[in-house]
């Protein structure tokens, strides 16, 4: 079984100063995602020449009434993995629950014993949708 870390997720109250303060650091803005339909704007940053380890800012158009005070500024940490349902059932089988079951084939979330929510994403893209994951609903926070 391998495994490649993917990035650390951040959330982020205003964009604007938290990229300033990624700058700052010697960070450069590496790719963006913006949903208008989920209202969110996706900034990863990286060192320069290395695009492989970057922070993910996520930042809500709407604002998160929560930050900074409910501990929420640390989301997850994402890897990306060669079989996401043989990932899943090797873990699951060995007492971890897996909150975000991968019903696409793609993506999947777990938390490990200090409730960090760890992120797996399936390399290449998404496999076929398989059971038991396919109608298995999510448990918990994810």
């Amino acid at each position: 079984m391998t495994i490649r870390y993917l990035h650390t997720m951040v959330r982020v109250l205003d964009l604007e100063k938290s990229m300033a303060f990624y700058r700052l650091l010697g960070l450069e803005e590496i790719r963006r995602k913006d949903s208008e339909t989920g209202r969110f704007s996706l900034v990863f940053m990286a060192p320069p020449g290395q695009p492989d380890c970057p922070v993910e800012l996520t930042w809500n158009w709407d604002g998160d009434e929560g930050l900074p005070s409910d501990s929420r500024h640390f989301g997850h940490l994402a890897y990306e993995v060669d079989d996401i349902y043989a990932t899943c059932a090797h873990l699951q089988a060995n007492g971890v629950l897996i909150s975000r079951p991968p019903r696409d084939g793609y993506m999947a979330f777990v938390r490990s014993p200090d409730n960090v929510s760890v992120e797996l994403l399936q390399k290449g893209g998404a496999l076929a949708p398989a059971e038991p994951w396919a109608s298995m609903p999510n448990t918990g926070h994810w």
